[in-house]
């Protein structure tokens, strides 16, 4: 029964990380293909966002910087750290009341070390004012970390650990696009900018795999081996010792 378990539980858990490494090969198709094409002008309206993912896009507008907010649990090269987001007016959108058009983009801008000592103390960083014009890669999300208690009410200078892009519209009342821009563009504001890449992970997944593949693969050798020398010494037993 041992056996049968660990046999099972090892192609099972092989079988997912091999789907998860294939997920993550599929991203990297795509960003490939994307990255090779040209930066694409983007304005307010509504977006396709199967086709602009993983795309390189260039907007033009102002940081709105009364509503920054901060991605926790964020490490960059082994340092604790936050990402920074703020919501991008475009340029010439108007109020967005009035058209109906989501006319701010939710805007990763890069990445601050955290105090060691003190969670809440943010090092001091300047925002571009006036009308800017960045580049960066279109993602759905920020991804998912684990959870560490209760998230607080989303205001303005929250430290966050996970953030929905509806859960920012909802809260900052601003009609965001359905997606968020990773700034790779240069800029004079002490924030890095090196993103981890959406398909990191694939060889990491496929030795995971071959790792769950060979524990199966060793435990029902274990049973076919110990099985055999059991019914080779029942067998070489005398009759009046097994009957015994």
């Amino acid at each position: 029964m041992a056996t049968v378990i660990l046999v099972v539980l090892g192609i099972a858990l092989a079988q997912w990380q091999t789907r998860r490494g294939d997920q993550k090969q599929l991203i990297e198709s795509k960003l490939l293909q994307r990255e090779a094409e040209p930066v694409l002008k983007f304005g307010p309206g509504a977006a396709d966002l199967d086709q602009l993912e993983y795309r390189r896009l260039a907007l033009r507008g102002e940081f709105i910087d009364s509503w920054p907010v901060y991605l926790d649990n964020r490490p960059l090269n082994g340092v604790a750290g936050f990402y920074v987001l703020m919501p991008f007016k475009l340029a010439d959108a108007g109020t967005g009341s009035d058209t109906g058009l989501a006319n701010y983009v939710l805007v990763a801008r890069g990445w601050l070390p955290r105090d060691p000592s003190d969670r809440s103390k943010l090092p001091a960083y300047p925002t571009p004012a006036g009308t800017v014009e960045i580049e960066g890669l279109v993602r759905r999300d920020f991804g998912h970390v684990m959870q560490l208690g209760d998230a607080g009410p989303l205001q303005p200078k929250a430290i966050v650990q996970n953030l929905a892009i509806g859960e920012f519209a909802a809260a900052s009342k601003y009609k965001l696009q359905p997606f968020v821009l990773e700034q790779t563009s240069a800029a004079d504001d002490q924030l890095q900018r090196t993103w981890p890449r959406p398909s990191l992970g694939i060889e990491k997944h496929r030795g995971y795999a071959f790792q769950w593949y060979a524990l199966a693969v060793m435990a029902f050798i274990f049973f076919v081996v110990t099985g055999f020398r059991r019914g080779s010494e029942n067998t070489n037993k005398p009759a009046a010792q097994q009957s015994g």
